[in-house]
């Protein structure tokens, strides 16, 4: 029966093993075959193309009527090594169309009693689709097209061959809606008190869809949520608005002789060379054209090289100021467009925020190609383009602000301008993968905001942000690697989990100097590419020499969560052989270990009834003798012939008096993380350990590691310093100990700081002191 019973301890592991999961398993299966266009290693194949799309544009905003009208030429060159029967292009305003996908997949829920609002909101419609009213070729021929929702396909009447060009001409209008009343990334901001408008302007021309060898043509409707996927090339823009507008815009203008007084040509060379904002348009100057109304148009004229996309933005209203930023013997101009509603915030810090980004951003990839990085300001926007970005943050009519009015603006313009980089430059697949872009932005806004301040509250980057995220239903949580349109916790999952995860890489798994090498040397592969995830996961591995895969499984393939337990720590310490100290410190031992029965501590306690063994010697044996706890000649005999069979290095051992710690360590969560463990001694001081994630490689639930110290640990630390993003802290201790939900008394509307706005506070204390 023993012979069967330990076979079958033998067995019951090895029958076991096969049902474990491979958390280790490599990803080959689940990324593309390497090949000419893409290679293993995660860079660009020999044979690697892209399409490239030019446009000479010309614009005009209808200001009264809140309408674009354009003509655009598109010049497309097809460098793929396939015939193209047909071109697609993206009509992504028709979003705004009544009819649009969008609006028919939005859910609406009704209750018992609903306000006015809420059911005017519910009901109300804006009809911003295009209207195309030309679809030619080159030479001006009509030619055949068909509208699929937000794309439009165009009939060739030959197949485009590898290495031609073909160009369209196009001619649209469409309607502008109001941002406060209908949201969106586009549109404008009205003031009602100075009766001005903002324009923000985004997708207001019919562009072309990215073609390469992953998809075919990028066919995927736009339903609001998934952005853009676009090819690279030059533009030519001409925007005609009111005369006495200011206009932001992607690239370079050219005619600023003709539309800038000199007094601002001046200040904006004087920009150039200032490390400081200088006031290109001051706020007096701005408030001078809000009380009036210039007649007619003008042109304002951009050129933008090797970009993706265009926007602009258009007002009387605009402060703008600039200061120069250098890159070798190049430089590049930060600017911020505002209202004077946005001061003194946006005079204050938006331009320098500007500044800091680009320059940050830059040392983590490479240096920025662009000759401008904008900011624009209207409320409750961060929304990003090529060198242009539109961001929110406004302090109260009083010039003062809140906290986290400050700091949602600066986080804000932080990562819009850092888009700049990813998706505007390396440019990847914003409408399958949104976190390719905002991920990995958020990852580098977070390390921007640490290097503006020590103290900045950063929302996203440190592990311990994401816990609670990570621990919520697992019915709102889905892998990182799902498509844009179909995530769930959208923040969560597409900006906070990726950053958090990167920054767990660079912190914990490869090292700082490992990561920063690794991740640069991606953003150089991939600047002015388009990647996929692959790439990105494929050059992580291989530029840091780390086998990663299974990292990418747990945190972007699954939803799986880190919870690691310390199960048990039993100290050990080696038996010095001799009898006259073992046998009776083992007596010690297990007494003092031994948990009483209350019955026999009773039976202990009385002295008036003895027991027959007390009473009758003939009731006694060997078993009942104290004395055979006690050494005798024999075991000294056997210790000093113990002693004469050992060696120097044996001996030293067993003289050290080292003090071991086994740790029984279970994985609850099944998300795999190292352990990082801090033993602190009985004398204060405090050692850490690493051990890397591969100790789970076998598919153990549970697994053991000793360590010995010459000191006693006193306490032991599981993820002592917050770096795995453990969803339950009250199992990481040794000896075991509670976290402490804390919570707060207050009376509402008393807590000083935490409600209203404390700088309003602290103006009116000092108006009282006066």
């Amino acid at each position: 029966m023993k012979a069967k019973l330990l076979l079958l301890a033998v067995l019951m592991p090895i029958l076991g093993f096969a049902q474990r999961t491979d958390k280790f398993k490599q990803l080959d299966q689940e990324w593309p075959t390497p090949g000419k266009f893409r290679t293993a290693a995660g860079a660009p194949g020999p044979d690697y193309y892209q399409q490239k799309a030019d446009y000479d544009i010309d614009i005009t905003l209808h200001e009264a009527e809140h309408k674009i009208s354009g003509s655009e030429t598109i010049t497309y060159t097809n460098n793929s090594p396939d015939m193209l029967e047909y071109l697609w292009l993206q009509l992504d305003q028709n979003v705004r169309s009544l009819t649009s996908d969008s609006r028919k997949i939005g859910q609406e829920q009704m209750s018992d009693k609903m306000s006015f609002n809420q059911v005017e909101n519910m009901m109300k419609a804006f009809d911003g689709g295009f209207n195309i009213h030309q679809v030619q070729d080159g030479n001006g021929k009509n030619l055949d097209y068909h509208i699929v929702k937000t794309m439009m396909r165009v009939n060739l009447p030959m197949p485009l061959k590898p290495g031609g060009v073909y160009k369209l001409k196009i001619k649209w209008d469409y309607k502008i809606q109001n941002r406060a009343e209908f949201g969106g990334r586009n549109g404008y901001e009205h003031f009602a008190k100075d009766s001005n408008d903002l324009f923000t302007i985004s997708m207001f021309f019919p562009r072309m869809c990215v073609y390469n060898e992953v998809y075919g043509w990028q066919n995927k409707q736009f339903l609001g949520r998934g952005e853009f996927t676009l090819p690279f090339g030059d533009y030519t823009v001409s925007l005609t608005v009111p005369a006495d507008h200011i206009v932001a815009a992607t690239g370079e203008l050219q005619n600023a002789s003709s539309l800038l007084t000199s007094a601002e040509r001046k200040r904006f060379e004087q920009a150039k060379n200032s490390d400081e904002p200088v006031l290109i348009v001051t706020q007096d100057e701005a408030v001078a054209k809000e009380k009036t109304r210039a007649k007619g148009n003008r042109t304002w004229k951009y050129k933008a090289t090797n970009v993706r996309d265009f926007a602009f933005a258009s007002s009387r209203k605009f402060i703008w100021d600039a200061q120069g930023v250098k890159f070798g013997n190049r430089t590049v101009m930060a600017m911020s467009y505002y209202p004077k509603e946005g001061n003194p915030l946006w005079g204050q810090y938006s331009t320098r925020i500007v500044a800091h980004t680009v320059k940050t951003y830059s040392k983590y990839t490479f240096d920025y190609p662009y000759p401008v990085a904008i900011s624009v300001h209207t409320n409750n926007i961060g929304m990003e383009y090529p060198m242009i970005c539109f961001n929110g943050g406004r302090p109260e009519e009083d010039g003062t602000y809140s906290e986290r009015t400050k700091y949602g603006m600066l986080t804000v313009i932080i990562h819009e301008v850092g888009h700049n980089y990813f998706p505007m430059i390396i440019n990847s697949d914003e409408r399958q993968w949104t976190w390719m872009d905002e991920g990995l932005n958020s990852f580098l806004q977070y390390l921007t905001e640490q290097e503006w301040d020590k103290n900045y509250p950063s929302r996203r980057g440190p592990a311990y942000k994401i816990v609670d995220y990570m621990s919520s239903d697992p019915n709102t949580i889905m892998p990182i690697m799902t498509n844009s349109e179909s995530l769930i916790q959208f923040g969560n999952n597409a900006y906070g989990k990726p950053a958090t995860a990167l920054n767990i890489l660079r912190e914990t798994i490869l090292g700082r100097e490992n990561f920063d090498y690794a991740f640069k040397m991606y953003a150089q592969r991939w600047m002015f590419k388009h990647p996929e995830p692959s790439d990105f996961f494929r050059t992580m591995e291989d530029a840091s020499g780390v086998d990663l895969d299974w990292f990418w499984r747990g945190w972007f393939y699954s939803t799986d969560y880190c919870d690691i337990a310390l199960n048990k720590v039993t100290w050990f310490k080696a038996k010095s052989g001799n009898p006259d100290i073992d046998i009776p410190e083992d007596a010690r031992e297990a007494d003092k270990d031994r948990e009483v029965f209350v019955g026999d501590m009773l039976n202990r306690a009385d002295t008036v009834n003895k027991t027959i063994v007390e009473q009758n010697p003939a009731a006694r044996d060997f078993y009942t003798d104290p004395s055979r706890f006690e050494a005798n000649d024999l075991d000294r005999i056997e210790y000093k012939e113990f002693l004469g069979s050992l060696d120097s290095n044996e001996k030293a051992l067993l003289n050290a008096n080292w003090n071991f710690y086994e740790l029984e360590l279970k994985m609850l969560g099944g998300l795999v993380m190292p352990v990082i463990l801090e033993f602190e001694f009985s004398d204060g001081t405090k050692k850490k350990e690493y051990i890397p994630a591969e100790i789970w490689r076998f598919g153990d639930s549970v697994v053991h590691k000793v360590f010995w110290f010459e000191k006693e640990v006193a306490r032991v630390s599981l993820d002592p310093n917050l770096e795995t993003a453990d969803v339950n802290r009250n199992n990481n201790y040794w000896p075991p100990r509670i976290e402490p939900t804390r919570f707060e008394l207050f009376k509402q509307r008393q807590r000083r700081g935490e409600h209203g706005n404390p700088m309003q506070r602290d103006r009116k204390a000092k108006s009282l002191n006066k």
